[in-house]
């Protein structure tokens, strides 16, 4: 007697698999009219080296099912992780995913997407009905790969995916005694390097570290509350905040505004707005310099982490990026 499986709680099957991450794919084709067919997949998987084989499948219920049943070539793009928003373009129904982009064609005339981490252009091979999906089996004829990291998918989400470091971090020989994988440690050296190729034209400006920080800061909004300011040096410029604003208002670079709606605020002069951007160019420009030194997209992978933990530890200075509606340009 064949054991039968046991009845799963959909939603919860869903969420179990998707602690799989995976890549994520757009599949192309034509159909019968010659019109460009295209959907995210993330089914996708190799079958064999000899000869080369992939596979993905595609759910009964799909629009597209009756183009690629019957099609003879498809093509698979591998998305890169700059490439999110034509992910979600393609996940969506009944709107035409191919407006606007620039395209070019493989084999049989199957459009091509640019800028992916890798394509393949495919012949179906063959097809087979897995419960609730039509399983596409396809000879790779041509292939191309890049260097764009790859867009992963994970628990639900679209995710980064980063290389390892090779190196073991070393040992403190004071048992107990933080080591190099110290958050701290890695933060604060980080910080204090970074800062160290920006910290010259500070000087050369006349500014404390403090007060590039508000400065630079006081770039967010055209006028900045003094509750949104206390948001931004609060954990950071407790000791000395009162000090660093009277500082800038005393060189003309900022000024303290009136009272409005019983709530006073901050603007920056002409002159204060002019050395800020100089100075945020320069900051910029070292950024740029200190993040050529990771690997391909992985500054994004860093700055996602990095927004994820101050969000962690400092939950309100979110609010401080999101203006009022009254601020915004029109």
């Amino acid at each position: 007697m064949t054991e039968q499986a046991a009845e799963f709680d959909p939603r919860d099957f869903r969420r179990a698999l998707g602690s799989f991450a995976t890549g994520v794919t757009i599949i192309t084709t034509r159909d019968a009219e010659g019109e460009p067919v295209g959907l995210t997949v993330n089914s996708f998987n190799s079958v064999s080296m000899n000869p080369p084989l992939v596979l993905w499948s595609l759910a009964n219920e799909a629009m597209s099912l009756p183009a690629f049943r019957d099609a003879d070539y498809w093509a698979v793009h591998i998305l890169a992780t700059d490439q999110e928003d034509l992910s979600t373009r393609f996940a969506k129904r009944g709107e035409d995913k191919f407006a606007d982009l620039d395209i070019e064609e493989g084999r049989g005339g199957i459009p091509l997407l640019k800028g992916c981490t890798a394509r393949f252009q495919c012949r179906t091979a063959s097809s087979y009905q897995g419960g609730d999906h039509l399983i596409f089996i396809g000879e790779v004829l041509d292939y191309d790969h890049f260097e764009n990291p790859p867009l992963v998918f994970h628990g639900g989400r679209y995710a980064h995916a980063t290389q390892r470091a090779h190196s073991k971090p070393g040992e403190p020989y004071l048992a107990g005694s933080f080591g190099e994988d110290f958050l701290g440690y890695l933060l604060g050296r980080s910080h204090f390097r970074f800062f160290s190729r920006i910290r010259p034209h500070l000087a050369e400006a006349g500014l404390s570290d403090e007060e590039f920080y508000v400065l630079s800061a006081m770039t967010l909004k055209p006028r900045m509350s003094s509750v949104d300011l206390d948001k931004l040096t609060s954990g950071v410029l407790d000791d000395c905040c009162t000090q660093t604003l009277d500082s800038l208002i005393g060189r003309g670079l900022l000024k303290s505004e009136e009272k409005v709606a019983d709530e006073s605020g901050y603007e920056l002069t002409p002159e204060g707005r002019e050395l800020a951007l100089k100075l945020i160019s320069v900051a910029k420009a070292v950024e740029s310099q200190v993040l050529a030194g990771l690997g391909p997209d992985e500054d994004a992978v860093l700055k996602s982490l990095l927004n994820q933990l101050l969000g962690v530890l400092d939950p309100e200075v979110g609010s401080i990026w999101h203006p009022d509606e009254n601020e915004r340009p029109g």
